[in-house]
């Protein structure tokens, strides 16, 4: 994921739109996800799983502040965003379970299993329906992708 420096509006690119860079966090999730999946180290996955829970947490507030409310100010039924929130609810339990939570913890398998297996759900819904109805508005997907990368930038920096 981007750090500060490479913020597209500060380096004087374009900021890629709305749903590229909320694809883009999907695939990194998914990356780390399978990757935790697979290492049988005990520190590995302690650290994995930090870098999972951030991602998923920088990603969902950004969605949550600038996404969401813009998307569902722009659809005649704001029940597919409201579910989605309701979803972001779910996860962040997850991630609470999980942050800190050492790798031969009694549930932490379990709550890793549960949280890749969620996340996949969410993405298919957002990439499917969600993503597919903000293109079908008059939403300016890159204006909302430069305001989604630099509350991230900001997120991030502070994580740091």
């Amino acid at each position: 994921m981007p750090n500060a420096r490479e913020h597209p509006a500060r380096n004087g690119a374009r900021a890629p739109e709305a749903t590229t860079l909320l694809r883009a966090d999907h695939r990194e999730v998914a990356r780390l996800l399978a990757e935790h999946s697979r290492t049988p180290n005990a520190v590995k996955k302690k650290q994995l799983a930090a870098q999972i829970c951030a991602a998923l947490a920088v990603h969902a507030q950004i969605e949550e502040e600038i996404f969401y409310p813009a998307l569902k100010e722009a659809l005649a039924d704001p029940e597919p965003v409201l579910e989605a929130r309701v979803e972001h609810a779910t996860l962040r339990s997850l991630i609470a379970r999980i942050e800190g939570a050492e790798p031969d913890a009694e549930m932490y398998e379990a709550n890793m299993n549960v949280l890749a297996e969620y996340v996949a759900h969410h993405v298919k819904e957002e990439q499917n329906d969600l993503f597919r109805k903000a293109k079908a508005t008059d939403l300016d997907l890159r204006q909302l992708g430069a305001q989604l990368a630099e509350r991230k930038a900001e997120l991030l920096a502070r994580r740091a």
